[in-house]
């Protein structure tokens, strides 16, 4: 009659189904890093380059003006700043608190590409420079043309949405800076106290010299 073994099988389908998971979470993380900090970089890049231009009528000739993003709007570049901030307090928080950053996160790159595609076609940052230009605060200006720099600026601002998207779905899988800093809970090796020594007993006292104790001498 054959023995029934009672060790349990090992089951690698279990491990097979984690593997992909785990592969899933770094795909992700690494996604959303890259594209939160190119998003950031390219708002604000492209928030500091011209974004129109102009002429403004002084006396019998015209004065040539621009305006970068800057001056049209500082939305954008102040919502990236969030966003890097949010970014990296993503791997600070775990739980409730990571979804609510990871929704900072998306909020700053929904607020930068809107504000950006909004100002656009905005010309009251002009305006306001041909009226300090001329002296004339009824100035306006002339020959007016946009710059392909705002589209730029809310394709950064896409960029931090979708990092904000992957962040909210994903981000509950992704480490923690401060984990290796915290106890897991699990229970730690308890510290075992040598017994006393029995000179009368030769093994004991080979024990003691090989720890490099002196055996002779009294505790």
């Amino acid at each position: 009659m054959g023995y029934v073994s009672a060790v349990p099988v090992p089951q690698p389908r279990a491990e097979a189904a984690s593997a992909p998971d785990s592969a899933g979470s770094r795909r992700s993380l690494a996604a959303g890093l890259l594209l939160g900090a190119a998003g950031a970089t390219v708002v604000l890049l492209a928030s500091g380059q011209t974004w129109a231009q102009g002429r403004a009528s002084v006396g019998g000739g015209a004065l040539p003006l621009s305006a970068d993003g800057q001056d049209v709007t500082g939305v954008p570049a102040a919502l990236a700043i969030v966003g890097l901030a949010a970014l990296v307090a993503v791997f600070a928080v775990r739980s409730g608190g990571r979804l609510l950053v990871a929704g900072l996160l998306a909020l700053s790159g929904f607020g930068a590409a809107l504000s950006a595609f909004l100002g656009a076609s905005d010309s009251a940052a002009l305006d306001e420079q041909a009226a300090q230009s001329t002296g004339d605060s009824a100035a306006t200006i002339g020959a007016l043309s946009h710059t392909a720099w705002p589209y730029v600026t809310g394709a950064g601002g896409l960029l931090i949405l979708l990092a904000g998207l992957l962040a909210l779905r994903y981000g509950k899988r992704w480490p923690t800076m401060s984990g290796r800093y915290e106890r897991d809970g699990t229970p730690r090796p308890r510290r075992t106290v040598p017994k006393a020594m029995d000179p009368d007993r030769p093994e004991d006292l080979w024990k003691a010299l090989d720890r490099g104790e002196d055996p002779t001498r009294e505790a």
